[in-house]
């Protein structure tokens, strides 16, 4: 968790209705007055881009956005940030999150239910806070229990196929080294990596450079290939050469044709259990 949440608690809000948006803001600041929203967005990607750089302590996520869908955002963040889901999927919804580490309201909102998000927030929030003052003592390994990022990976698992909209898969990437540009086919890609405002694409032989984000980039791959397995690293599964934890169990891939490692973040970690 944040340093300055154990102050005051931050949020992001997506949804791409904005009078949704408007009412979900409201409500929440009624029901929880010391609340700080950080930053309200009415788009996937921009939801990403901001959970990224602010690192707030909660985001509510409206499932279905352009650009990524919130359960892609989800898969996507890193660090402490606990996840809403905002959705009018009742069927769905019942059966994934009834339990405390991801929690969900539904369209149109009830301020009951609301108010029940809200209680349960607030006392995770606290637990948390008290963990990072006994961590400061020496007494606690981490501030974030693996648990929650364990839960949220098994209901993404869930909810993906059935919610998730289809995307047109990549066969081919356009992509720049120099001034020149290639046509590079998608089963060569060894993996792609953010590098600030472009996508680093890596295969065997070169690097390549393209102007999309590895965000949007992740919606046109092939899930079954390609992997999400770091907010900025995206491996085809097809090149793994072989996994390797080190003294924290932190997780590295060796992929086929390149020499150096790849992180796995803690999210993404439950992928590799068979391996």
């Amino acid at each position: 968790m944040n340093m300055n949440s154990m102050q005051r608690p931050r949020a992001l809000l997506a949804d791409d209705e904005p009078h949704l948006l408007r009412v979900l803001q409201d409500r929440l600041l009624e029901l929880w007055p010391e609340l700080e929203i950080v930053a309200t967005v009415q788009h996937g990607l921009a939801a990403a881009e901001q959970i990224g750089l602010l690192q707030p302590d909660i985001a509510f996520l409206d499932i279905q956005m352009p650009g990524l869908t919130g359960l892609e955002v989800a898969q996507g963040i890193e660090g402490a940030t606990r996840v809403v889901f905002v959705t009018a999927y009742d069927e769905h919804a019942l059966s994934a999150f009834e339990h405390e580490a991801v929690d969900y309201v539904l369209k149109p909102l009830k301020i009951e239910r609301l108010q029940l998000t809200v209680d349960r927030l607030r006392r995770t929030l606290a637990n948390h806070s008290a963990v990072a003052v006994n961590a400061s003592d020496g007494n606690a390994a981490s501030i974030v229990p693996l648990s929650d990022a364990t839960q949220l990976a098994k209901v993404l698992a869930q909810l993906m196929p059935r919610i998730a909209s289809p995307q047109p898969t990549l066969r081919h990437l356009r992509a720049s080294r120099g001034s020149i540009t290639y046509v590079i086919p998608v089963e060569d890609i060894l993996f792609l990596q953010s590098d600030e405002k472009y996508t680093l694409v890596r295969t065997v032989e070169h690097e390549y450079l393209i102007r999309s984000s590895i965000m949007e980039l992740a919606s046109q791959l092939d899930p079954q290939c390609f992997w999400q397995v770091h907010r900025g690293i995206i491996i085809n599964v097809d090149h793994l050469l072989s996994t390797r934890r080190d003294d924290n169990a932190r997780l590295y891939l060796q992929m086929r044709g390149h020499d150096g490692e790849l992180p796995v973040s803690r999210a993404y970690m439950h992928m590799f259990k068979a391996m």
